[in-house]
């Protein structure tokens, strides 16, 4: 269950908006409900005029008086990367773009084990290979004891990044980071590979022609790895970097989009996200970077296919390790149900691949709504751990906050890292408990609409005319509409159950609307329901004949409330963890004995059943979700029902004899708080 959240369009200024482009009114009605409010924001957003001019960045002709000088005394450069998608990228543009100009140029990229960022062994390393002048890419703003070691040598470094700096800057000829407090450029949103970009541009007298027809491609790859928003120059590098994808001279890139099954004329920022870029990232987190920079800068085409090949298997093998560690921690939640009625879900085991934690961390995000920690305990005994949260929580200061059982960590809002000793795992772990219990009301995950979609509108020259916004990616996500009311009028399994196609009357129109990987057996509603839809509409084309395909991202029965089952949700969590509840709800969570009865009827008649959708079956006000887990716990607590906790699903067991659920100690412990 999520959240729904709900925008309006502004008619009447999509209008006025109207009178000044040949945009569509649905296009313009989406950009009101995002906030577009002038008319300059909506030419801005399709602006397809060139970046802006490299130089603004701050230090970028120092940058590029160091390094022409060493291009032209063929004096050794080193590429300095990060082990990530932005990273590779970046050392494979700029890379390529030195030997070009007939640089003496290496690269290096630390394997994931060394961390982020240079490390003092590397500058070791290449001093001694006699590297004169390190550039880095998508790192080295944090890195002030690297760059004293590379001054102590006698070497000059050149920083491009686009993190955050820090208060104290390292020592270093150049420094161009868009976020440098005194940097007058405009955009500040570039990924490191867009920063790797613009320095190329500039050493090309600042003019992007040929670095855009050349580099674009690689650079949209890195940009939506990168996850940073597709608005603004990143959109314009997106955009460019897919029309050149489609035909791109790079062996490496032309393989990769091969392996991936990925049709060039359907190209979209979506399958660089979930085909290109993961390919690229399973090199850094199974086995070593240089496999995914190597496979962008071969010029053999036997080589670029070996290579492609063999980060097909790393992401399949990287797939296999997430899933069997998602499966263990579903077994671990099986057997401590507890831990999902924290707020804070932190979940240890033992050997954990550290490359995959991260994304098994953002599966049990998406999973269970939760923030969560994910920790892997090492043979050492060393521990390192990675941290995904919702908006609203934020977990690096849930980690200052328990940093004094950490060795390091670092993060922002919604993603965090950190190590420590495994000793301290249960001091840290209630230094976070501790943290979150502060927080008043903890945030949900959200399914955001842009607006109500009427029917008269679901045609498809309307809907086709959406693609204008494409490139879709973080901080332009593809529209997502509401449709309220809808009558659910036939239920139809899609591949052999895997997926569910529905009919649905919409305001008198009949719409299929696919529902993906969920079974008709998994559905809350019946035919002749009544439900709200979120979904994106889009357009699909089968034997040169177009229609209007509604995909469903959420669905729930129709006006309820998502306030009110997390509010209650919440409830439940303090109820259960003895922190203190108003009476006035106490009241409220109290079931009846009838009430009693009938959820276990239900239950006896639906067999086992998730709870959220069980929930939905009952869809009754009275019924909120506080009461039902104490139905449920209630009933399990009587042994006539199963939890499985990992899977959120109930069932109910043979009865052996007759249960007094009065009797039970969640049922006793409720009436006694109601009447104290």
């Amino acid at each position: 269950m999520k959240n729904w959240i709900v925008r309006q369009a502004d008619e009447k200024l999509a209008g006025e908006f109207k009178l000044k482009c040949d945009l569509s009114m649905l296009v313009l009605e989406v950009l009101t409900s995002r906030g577009f409010c002038e008319f300059e924001q909506v030419v801005d957003f399709f602006s397809q005029g060139e970046l802006e001019d490299p130089f603004l960045i701050e230090d970028m002709k120092s940058a590029v008086d160091v390094i022409n000088s060493y291009i032209d005394e063929f004096r050794l450069i080193c590429v300095y990367g990060d082990y990530d998608c932005d990273g590779i990228t970046a050392t494979a543009l700029l890379y390529s773009y030195l030997q070009s100009m007939g640089a003496n140029v290496i690269y290096y990229i630390n394997e994931r084990e060394a961390g982020y960022g240079m490390t003092l062994d590397a500058i070791d390393d290449l001093h001694k290979k006699g590297v004169e002048l390190v550039v880095t890419v998508d790192n080295g703003i944090s890195c002030v004891d690297e760059a004293k070691r590379i001054s102590e040598y006698g070497m000059k470094l050149v920083i491009t990044d686009h993190h955050q700096p820090p208060e104290d800057l390292p020592e270093a000829a150049a420094i161009i980071n868009p976020h440098k407090q005194t940097c007058p450029s405009t955009f500040k949103d570039l990924a490191g590979v867009g920063v790797a970009l613009k320095l190329c541009a500039a050493l090309d007298d600042g003019i992007f022609d040929a670095v855009i027809e050349q580099y674009s491609d690689i650079c949209a790859i890195g940009t939506v790895g990168d996850l940073v928003p597709l608005c603004g120059e990143n959109r314009l590098i997106v955009k460019q970097g897919l029309m050149y994808l489609k035909n791109s001279e790079s062996y490496g890139l032309n393989r990769l989009i091969d392996t991936a099954q990925v049709k060039r004329d359907k190209l979209t920022a979506g399958t660089l996200a979930f085909q290109i870029c993961p390919r690229i990232n399973a090199a850094g987190r199974m086995d070593s970077p240089t496999l995914a920079l190597n496979t962008l800068l071969t010029e053999d085409e036997d080589e670029a296919q070996s290579l492609a090949d063999k980060l097909d298997e790393l992401n399949k093998s990287r797939k296999s390790i997430e899933n069997e560690i998602f499966d263990m921690i579903k077994i671990y939640i099986d057997n401590h149900a507890e831990v999902l009625d924290k707020r804070v879900m932190v979940l240890v085991g033992e050997n954990w691949h550290h490359g995959v934690i991260g994304i098994v961390s953002s599966k049990v995000l998406e999973a269970y709504g939760k923030p969560n920690i994910i920790i892997s305990i090492d043979k050492d005994g060393n521990a390192r751990g990675s941290a995904r949260s919702l908006k609203g929580f934020n977990i690096h200061s849930c980690l200052t906050y328990a940093s004094a059982f950490l060795d390091k960590f670092g993060g922002h809002e919604c993603a965090g890292g950190l190590s420590l000793k495994s000793e301290n795992i249960e001091a840290f772990t209630n230094k976070v408990l501790e943290y979150a219990n502060k927080v008043p009301q903890m945030p949900a995950p959200t399914t955001e609409c842009d607006m109500i979609l009427p029917s008269s509108q679901l045609t498809v020259e309307n809907i086709s005319t959406l693609e204008t916004l494409a490139p879709f990616g973080v901080g332009n996500a593809q529209p997502v509409f509401y449709l309220p009311n809808c009558r659910v009028k036939g239920i139809y399994p899609l591949s052999e159950g895997k997926h569910t196609k529905i009919m649905i009357s919409y305001e008198g129109v009949n719409i299929y609307a696919l529902i993906f990987s969920k079974s008709p057996n998994e559905m809350f509603f019946d035919i002749g329901s009544d439900v709200d839809i979120a979904a994106n509409i889009d357009i699909n084309e089968y034997n040169g004949k177009k229609s209007v395909s509604v995909k469903v991202k959420d669905i729930k029965p129709a006006g309820m409330n998502t306030n009110k089952y997390f509010a209650a949700k919440d409830c439940w969590e303090r109820f259960i963890n003895n922190v203190a509840v108003p009476k006035s709800f106490l009241r409220k969570i109290l079931p009846t004995r009838n009430e009693l009865v009938n959820v276990y009827k239900l239950i006896g008649r639906l067999g086992e059943i998730d709870i959220d959708t069980l929930f939905m079956r009952i869809n009754n006000p009275v019924m909120n979700y506080c009461k039902l887990r104490v139905c449920l716990e209630a009933f399990c607590e009587a042994g006539l029902a199963q939890l499985e906790a990992g899977d959120q699903k109930i069932k109910l067991l043979p009865a052996r004899s007759r249960a007094n659920l009065e009797e039970t100690d969640i049922i006793k412990k409720l009436i006694n708080m109601v009447n104290r």
